[in-house]
């Protein structure tokens, strides 16, 4: 399953990265984060309860953070653990440019689940990571202090 995100922050691009390692930024900003912290230079534990419709588990993993090229971009890949409904599994392509004074954010990810969750249906599930994300951005914005503009991200083929 494909997600992702396209927005103009109104910040410059250097805040809007030290927002996205800023730990408690990152709880304020992620919809359900229980604990979200460092356990090292380059992975983060969390734990989130997620809402899928129907159900709400607590994923309970790590973010790992790769390809990092400060103030520009990285890649998270991450995995948790949603009890007896199984594995959800992703990773996801952050990517900063300027925009004038802004921050032009672009985030692209893939995920899957296997186990219970599963049976829920992509659809469901789908649509519930794309409301994570879009939630994510916009309560970002409000932690930072900054407008959060979505605008349409366009698939590559």
């Amino acid at each position: 399953m494909d997600f992702g995100g396209h927005y103009i922050i109104a910040a410059p691009r250097q805040e809007v990265w030290e927002a996205l390692n800023d730990t408690a930024m990152l709880k304020a900003a992620i919809p359900g984060c229980h604990k979200i912290e460092w356990s090292s230079e380059k992975t983060l534990d969390l734990e989130i309860k997620v809402n899928l419709g129907v159900i709400h588990p607590v994923f309970k993993g790590g973010l790992t953070l790769s390809n990092i090229m400060p103030s520009k971009s990285y890649t998270l890949t991450g995995k948790g653990k949603g009890g007896l409904l199984g594995l959800a599994e992703g990773a996801a392509d952050i990517v900063l440019s300027d925009a004038g004074t802004q921050t032009d954010l672009v985030f692209t990810a893939q995920g899957g689940a296997s186990g219970q969750i599963m049976k829920l249906g992509k659809a469901i599930i789908g649509n519930s990571a794309q409301k994570v994300i879009d939630g994510f951005f916009e309560r970002f914005g409000a932690a930072m202090g900054a407008k959060v503009t979505p605008l349409p991200l366009e698939w590559a083929p």
